[in-house]
């Protein structure tokens, strides 16, 4: 049974309600399989296809790293079960004194779980750095606003920022760019290894990690001093296993030999699952998407092509959004756990809109007719051949199907050749920013449940895909609405960023998703972390 397409609609929809009221072993390690255990003592086994580039908060902007870092690193803001809205987590309180000044105040006595004192020396280090590193796979571009960071005394920070009232910067403390990282450990100007992290014991979360495999399997332990918001853990401990086959993650799941199977499993896969009394499919508020990019310097007719023609480049990008067939891809290949994506904010946040579908094919349909004379009419000869680079595992296994979709959707007209090939996500994460893939497939998992979160690291100066994108009209919208407080000014600066997006197409929004997670039908709190904040959180899970 597909999910259902109104329910899904409800609960994508719930991702932006919060936003605004201020983003090798077989079995369970030290328990017994989910399906027959009980007692908060139980260690939780949790699968995922999702991968680790590094633990290093400076280093990775990847669902895979931050679920990691959710678990091990100390945050001034977070949220809990639940909820999306930001409170203080190792602070005491955290608010604006000015305009443009954010004071927080930390506990007393925190402690790292290496024994050094964690304090405000460690919060100014942990942004100072990765400002400083501005690392091509980190998170720096959510720090643009911070113009300096002040320590009045141990246990006091104050961010002074360049724009007034950042509607976003609470969210952005406990984004990927927030976790706090021991100054006594890491470097200031470089990343420290995964093996290095792990063996200084550089930890105030709710876990310390016990033993790493990187991509294999991590052992957590709960972390007796932790003193942040989410409570001790509902455990007693949890590994983190790490598959590169998402049919032997269903299979293992199915035999009870992991309690927590999520990110991702096939729409096919959940489908079937759905129909097992072994276990429970939960589904939580989604604000993922999936889209397309087009480097601006290396796509067809791109500025560093040899027959470079901006107005050319452009008719190609809207050759291909009048030709793509969401709805198709979302029923075929996703089965409905995926709905039609029209803008580049996705529903349910402040002023989403439907810009792409407005401009592009006939009601939601693609239309040939236009994709032809779009070219034409910019002198394009056809077919035109594309380059198309996708990742087989990062994004999950359908995604051979999506975008072997993409080029059957184009090439059927006539108009393109298209040139299909994939990258493992190793490679893929670093060469999709380095001009290596003209057009290729990316996916978004929201830092936070604001719809900045879509615009702010994506656009301003290329953003962090490095695509080459630049519109001052577009980065001053962006800018304006990030410090707006009036609702409704804000949603209409929102609404014209998009439009202005969608008659560019930098990006080629495609589908927004739900949170899936599958869980042995003994195991307790899964549902209460599937929330808004799209973080999950071991902690909160029990058997």
């Amino acid at each position: 049974m597909a999910i259902n397409k109104k329910a899904l609609q409800g609960a994508i929809a719930l991702a932006g309600v919060s936003a605004f009221a201020l983003t090798a072993c077989t079995g369970p390690s030290g328990g017994t399989p989910s399906n027959g255990a009980s007692g908060a003592a139980s260690t939780i086994a949790y699968g995922t296809t999702d991968k680790v580039t590094a633990l290093d908060p400076a280093g990775s902007y990847d669902n895979g790293s931050f679920m990691v870092m959710n678990q091990i690193f100390p945050f001034l803001l977070n949220s809990k079960p639940g909820g999306a809205d930001p409170v203080p987590d190792i602070a005491e309180s955290a608010s604006f004194t000015k305009p443009t000044e954010y004071t927080v105040k930390l506990k007393s006595d925190l402690k790292w779980a290496n024994g050094h004192t964690l304090d405000s020396k460690d919060v100014k280090f942990s942004f100072d750095r990765q400002v400083k590193i501005k690392d091509p796979n980190g998170p720096s571009s959510l720090l643009t606003n911070i113009a300096s960071i002040s320590t009045p005394d141990a246990q006091t920070v104050v961010f002074t920022l360049k724009l007034a009232n950042d509607q976003t910067f609470a969210q952005i403390l406990s984004s990927p760019a927030g976790p706090i990282v021991d100054d006594e450990v890491f470097p200031a100007d470089k990343l420290l290894s995964d093996d290095g992290i792990v063996k200084a014991k550089a930890f105030h979360g709710q876990y310390t990690i016990e033993s790493y495999n990187k991509n294999t399997l991590i052992s957590l332990k709960p972390y007796a001093d932790y003193k942040g918001v989410l409570d001790k853990a509902a455990n007693g401990g949890a590994t983190i296993k790490y598959y590169t086959d998402q049919s032997n993650m269903k299979l293992d799941i199915q035999q009870g030999n992991l309690d927590v199977a999520n990110r991702s499993l096939s729409a096919t896969d959940i489908e079937d699952l759905k129909k097992d009394s072994k276990v429970k499919v939960h589904v939580g508020p989604g604000g993922e998407m999936r889209y397309i990019v087009f480097n601006y310097n290396v796509m067809p007719f791109g500025a560093k092509t040899a027959d470079a023609d901006p107005a050319k480049a452009h008719a190609v990008r809207q050759a291909v959004a009048n030709l793509v067939d969401r709805q198709a891809i979302a029923d075929q290949v996703y089965k409905g756990t995926y709905l039609p994506l029209w803008s580049n904010v996705p529903s349910g946040f402040l002023g989403a809109n439907e810009s792409f579908k407005d401009l592009y094919g006939q009601d939601g349909k693609p239309s040939e007719d236009k994709a032809k004379k779009v070219l034409a009419d910019a002198g394009v000869t056809t077919p035109v051949t594309i380059k198309l680079q996708y990742n087989p595992d990062h994004y999950g296994k359908s995604s051979g199907d999506e975008y072997a979709m993409v080029k059957d959707q184009l090439e059927k007209s006539g108009l393109f050749k298209v040139d299909l090939q994939s990258t493992e996500w190793v490679t893929y994460n670093s060469a999709s920013k380095a001009d290596t893939y003209p057009v290729h497939q990316l996916g978004w998992f929201p830092d936070f449940s604001d719809p900045d979160n879509y615009l702010t690291p994506f656009f301003p100066k290329g953003g962090f895909m490095n695509n080459h994108y630049s519109n001052a009209e577009v980065d001053k919208l962006i800018s304006k609405q990030l410090t707006e407080s009036d609702k409704a000014t804000r949603e209409k600066d929102i609404q014209d960023v998009q439009k202005l997006l969608a008659e560019d197409i930098s990006t080629l929004p495609l589908l927004q998703g739900a949170q899936v997670a599958v869980a042995g039908t003994s195991v307790q709190g899964v549902e209460s972390t599937l929330d808004a904040s799209f973080k999950f959180r071991l902690g909160s899970v029990s058997k």
